[in-house]
């Protein structure tokens, strides 16, 4: 709309230059004469004055509207009326009857020294506005689409290219949840690598969550094995056993409250309260003896009267309990148990030292870092789960201690466990 209506001023505006010099023209012509009477010649300069309906007229008036000529192309036309204006001054109009209209007024002295007032006035029809305006605006709707079409298409372009980023995040995402990629490693811009760091660390998150979870499980069920195999071999003799049975009901009760807690918060923590290890030693002797009651195991104890180290009781029986029953299951009748106090290992110093040995086949050195991962049995023809020595390797770091594996001199496995 601005184009067309600045176009249209600029139509007019050249028009009324147009018109401005046919009237200069017509001044030119015309002649006043003595007696007081304007004469023009038969013909002017252009020839559209002297056909009838050309679309160019001209009409000369006195100031009080009074027609004194009017050219041959404007035979039958009513002059358009003459505006206030000075002399020596023009005004372009509209008229009335749909035609542009430029007016002059002049005041003419003769040579006699006679004057008169005079309007020359040119009219043009509309039609040669009109047809610019129309021709002007198809050939700006055309140019103005294909511009429009061209804006959209770089527009598309541009979002398209903008927008690959996401894309490429969405792809990965689609990816990681079809199981082909763990976490989101592309190439991104660099406003969407704090998304893709945040969506990882969350990924890492739920992930940690739920491997902590299924590994809460794997340790309550290994844990409640133990206290099973007892009660099954009471099953025979339950009035001699009440109190084992009894002992290991409210021992399964504390191991489910203990991976529970586990569960919830797994990390590196430091225990308030103490516990007797040579106490807990004894008592997983005893329920051992009956476990393996088969294959009659002499154990060998070496322990102070008691030896208090900063530990959950839980935790101490997990470990010492996991490194007594392998113990136990590979032994060929003997597992020695030892408690060393005040020990040091290289530069770092340790409360309590914790050995565990039996006189079996042994595991071989090239393979004691590979049965600390999960699911990693040191003999896959015998039964167990390798959750076992993973559940120590875990429990030993996050109490700050350290946990070693070697050849025992009883022949067998020996495992050492510092405790600070």
């Amino acid at each position: 709309m601005v184009l067309e209506q600045s176009f249209r001023e600029s139509v007019e505006l050249a028009l009324s230059e147009k018109l401005q010099v046919q009237i200069y023209l017509m001044l030119s012509a015309a002649e006043l004469k003595n007696s007081g009477e304007l004469s023009m010649p038969a013909y002017l300069p252009e020839p559209r004055f002297a056909t009838p309906g050309s679309g160019l007229y001209a009409f000369i008036q006195q100031s009080n509207k009074k027609l004194v000529w009017r050219s041959p192309s404007a035979i039958g036309l009513k002059p358009p009326p003459p505006p206030d204006i000075n002399p020596g001054s023009t005004a372009f109009l509209l008229t009335e009857q749909g035609r542009y209209a430029l007016h002059y007024r002049v005041i003419w002295k003769s040579v006699s020294g006679l004057e008169r007032e005079y309007f020359f006035s040119v009219t043009e029809d509309a039609d040669f506005v009109s047809h610019q305006v129309q021709s002007f605006q198809k050939s700006l709707r055309v140019w103005l689409l294909l511009l429009g079409i061209i804006l959209v298409l770089i527009q598309f372009t541009v979002m398209r290219w903008s927008l690959k980023p996401l894309r490429l995040i969405l792809q990965d995402l689609e990816a990681i949840e079809e199981g082909k990629k763990t976490h989101l490693d592309g190439q991104y811009a660099t406003e969407l690598e704090g998304l893709a760091g945040h969506i990882n660390a969350f990924i890492n998150s739920e992930r940690a969550h739920l491997e902590r979870y299924r590994n809460a499980l794997a340790d309550l069920a290994h844990s409640l094995k133990t206290p099973l195999s007892i009660l099954r071999g009471c099953i025979d003799s339950f009035i001699g056993n009440k109190q084992t049975v009894q002992d290991q009901i409210i021992r399964m009760d504390e191991i489910v409250e203990y991976q529970l807690q586990k569960a919830a918060a797994k990390g590196s923590q430091k225990s308030s309260r103490t516990v007797d290890v040579s106490a807990t030693i004894k008592k997983i002797t005893a329920s051992l003896n009956k476990v393996y009651a088969d294959k009659n195991i002499a154990f060998n104890l070496s322990l102070p009267d008691t030896c208090q180290i900063y530990c959950e009781e839980g935790d101490l029986y997990e470990i010492a309990g996991n490194l007594m029953d392998n113990a136990c299951k590979w032994c060929t009748g003997t597992v020695k148990i030892s408690i060393l106090t005040n020990q040091s290992k290289g530069s770092k110093n340790f409360t309590m030292l914790l050995l565990i040995e039996d006189d079996g086949p042994g595991i071989p050195p090239g393979r004691l870092n590979e049965i600390l991962k999960r699911g990693v049995r040191a003999d896959e023809n015998i039964k167990g789960h390798g959750i076992g020595m993973a559940v120590v390797y875990e429990l030993v770091n996050l109490l700050g201690g350290r946990l070693e594996g070697g050849r025992s001199e009883l022949g067998g496995t020996k495992w050492k466990v510092y405790m600070s």
